[in-house]
């Protein structure tokens, strides 16, 4: 079976595209390429961690909700939610309203406020964790070494739902590694960001 699947222009895409149209669109202007924006990197990790048990297809429909319900995704007023948010969020039907999921979005959010606090920014610390070339054929895996260390530091830290599959999914989406198969369209155009890319110092 190959690895991709013509795109709408008849050029190879990862196979993944082939679940929704809408993934074409996601798949060759955002996934993969590197975000250094820390309310980008808190949202990417938050929908990643809604998405464990549930497709990727359904986040990815319902962004715009997430996005509106939670402010945005910027952690500073998330950390703000109270308990009459919790309650709002559970009668969204626009989300998934799973009560554990949304109380670690909250938790998560004051978790990146301390992370700010002692590192700078977010995008300082999760680019330590950078991906360099590793010779494996390219979404063959859903963990690696890199995204177990980064998970079990995050959960030292106190942030919930954040597993090393949920964190590599994570990494893939924002650039930290490229796993676009190697016949993909997009491929090349990930590398030469990453190349021009500079990681953010803190």
């Amino acid at each position: 079976m190959s690895d991709t699947i013509p795109g709408p222009d008849g050029q190879p895409r990862c196979r993944w595209c082939q679940g929704d149209d809408a993934f074409f669109p996601y798949h060759d202007n955002e996934w993969g390429f590197p975000v250094a924006d820390d309310i980008r990197l808190f949202e990417k990790l938050c929908l990643e961690s809604f998405q464990s048990g549930l497709s990727w297809r359904t986040i990815l429909a319902k962004r715009e909700n997430f996005r509106r319900a939670f402010a945005g995704f910027d952690f500073h007023q998330v950390a703000q939610f109270n308990e009459d948010d919790i309650t709002r969020l559970l009668n969204d039907a626009g989300i998934v309203r799973h009560r554990g999921k949304i109380e670690a979005v909250i938790n998560n959010a004051r978790c990146a406020q301390e992370l700010v606090a002692k590192e700078g920014s977010l995008a300082a610390f999760f680019w330590r964790y950078e991906e360099t070339e590793t010779g494996l054929t390219p979404q063959s895996r859903s963990t690696s070494a890199l995204s177990v260390a980064l998970s079990k530091t995050l959960k030292k830290m106190g942030w919930k739902f954040v597993g090393p599959t949920t964190v590599y999914a994570f990494m893939q989406a924002m650039g930290l590694v490229n796993d676009h198969v190697h016949d993909c369209v997009t491929r090349q155009a990930v590398v030469k960001a990453r190349k021009a890319f500079v990681p953010p110092a803190a």
